[in-house]
């Protein structure tokens, strides 16, 4: 069984897998949807964006994870720009139906038009929601094939059927029309940000890493090219510059058994040898590989979806949470990739099979954790989740306490944690568990995220 997993883990840095939605999946989602549909209400009743629940929402983005799991080339930068598209998708869809909620033109970089709406007119908004995100996705898996577009338009269609009579006919047709045009208008935006068909490009032959001591190469087991060297060029969706995050520089290479290189290199060596069955355990429930799960973005975006449900949020607040969520874990990645780049900082299997140990394989003992291809400073696993802790924390609190029960379909019991930050740190910790990061790393890409996230929760999305 383990042998077969780390397969699957290097196939899915290879070519990340042919889509094949699971059925159980689909059946689960459209038997809740179908279940209390709402009776019609006159134009004149139709309520405000506030009034309605997360359940189209949130089934939306629940299939969104599974999309990126099975789509090919969904890699985590990829994944998370998507995931940010989504958001902003419904946020902007819905803003006019939010109160005293402004519009993202201006606030986020390069938007410069929406299609305008007014509330006034007449919209049922979970329809909006459901056009809004149904049409996004079928841009941002267009390259997908079949499967993917008959799993977009089957929950579409549902979710159709459930509201189509619950508000008149014209309200219906306005209301689809207002998700489709902005899910238009955020597309062609996202074609100029640099990721754009980014699935297409995660391990490009014209670029040369840098050689020399202390500078990253491929890694073992497969030795795959750099994945997406030029992601941190990309435009942010709220950073003022990619590199506006950039963390300080690594500790500097050496050899010497005095310096703090050789020391975290001694700390993950002696870690991995001497690794419980908790640490290894919680190596493995944060690994986020491609195609086993939505990768850690996924994680995130997993971890908010139960909590709004926890909450029975409003459609308001749910469009807010991904809108925020999903900028910043696209900021985080941009802005991660930026730094790892530019440092092309050695992994640890590199350094301690070099200086320390040539026989060291940690993948031997935290199977199948595989050292990812791209450098290693700072960790985009510790990076992507203080962006997570940070705006999940903003918008819920300091200590809200939840159960991640994302886990489960890989056998996984789920997980209590009391607060955002709590899961974030474990997250990047079970980096060091896995054998794939330095300690600086994690610590570092901690703070990265809260400093990406910091500039998204000055948005105002008028909550």
């Amino acid at each position: 069984m383990q042998m077969h997993l780390q397969k699957r883990c290097a196939a899915a840095y290879k070519q990340i897998g042919r889509f094949v939605l699971h059925t159980r999946y689909l059946m689960l989602v459209l038997a809740l949807l179908l279940s209390g549909a709402p009776s019609a209400r006159a134009q004149s009743a139709l309520p405000p964006v506030a009034a309605f629940d997360h359940s189209v929402a949130t089934a939306w983005f629940e299939l969104l994870n599974e999309l990126v799991r099975q789509a090919p080339g969904f890699s985590p930068p990829v994944a998370a720009r998507a995931m940010g598209y989504a958001g902003v998708t419904l946020y902007a869809a819905l803003q006019p139906g939010i109160a005293d909620a402004p519009s993202l033109v201006g606030q986020v970089n390069g938007l410069t038009w929406l299609p305008p709406a007014n509330a006034a007119d007449g919209y049922y908004w979970p329809l909006v929601a459901n056009s809004a995100l149904a049409s996004i996705n079928r841009r941002l898996f267009a390259h997908a094939g079949d499967s993917v577009r008959s799993a977009i338009d089957a929950l579409e269609a549902t979710l159709l059927t459930r509201y189509e009579h619950a508000a008149p006919e014209d309200v219906v047709r306005r209301s689809v029309r207002r998700g489709r045009e902005v899910a238009a208008a955020i597309f062609a935006w996202s074609q100029q940000d640099g990721g754009h068909e980014g699935y297409f490009f995660n391990f490009p032959y014209t670029y040369q890493p840098p050689q020399g001591p202390g500078m990253w190469s491929p890694t073992p087991p497969d030795f795959l090219r750099a994945m997406q060297p030029d992601w941190g060029q990309n435009r942010p969706f709220v950073m003022p510059t990619s590199d506006a995050c950039t963390p300080p520089p690594p500790p500097a290479y050496s050899v010497a058994p005095t310096s703090p290189t050789y020391i975290e290199a001694m700390e993950v060596y002696t870690t991995v040898r001497d690794l419980t069955p908790a640490q290894r355990d919680t190596a493995l429930y944060w690994a986020d590989d491609p195609t086993l799960t939505a990768t850690p973005p996924g994680h995130s975006l997993a971890i908010a979806t139960q909590v709004l449900r926890q909450e029975n949020a409003s459609l308001a607040l749910t469009a807010t949470t991904y809108a925020r969520l999903g900028m910043a874990v696209a900021d985080a990645f941009i802005a991660c990739w930026e730094a790892k780049y530019t440092y092309n900082r050695i992994r640890p299997i590199t350094y301690i099979q070099q200086v320390i140990d040539p026989t060291w394989n940690a993948t031997a003992i935290t199977d199948p954790v595989l050292t990812p291809p791209f450098p290693e400073y700072p960790s985009g696993h510790a990076t992507e989740a203080g962006a997570m802790a940070t705006v999940l924390s903003a918008i819920f609190g300091d200590n809200y306490a939840f159960t991640d029960a994302s886990q489960t379909r890989l056998g996984f019991t789920p997980r209590r944690y009391t607060s955002f930050w709590q899961a974030a740190e474990e997250a990047a910790l079970s980096r060091l568990y896995g054998g794939i990061h330095f300690r600086s790393a994690n610590v570092q890409g901690l703070a990265q995220g809260r400093c990406v996230a910091g500039y998204v929760n000055q948005i105002d999305l008028g909550e």
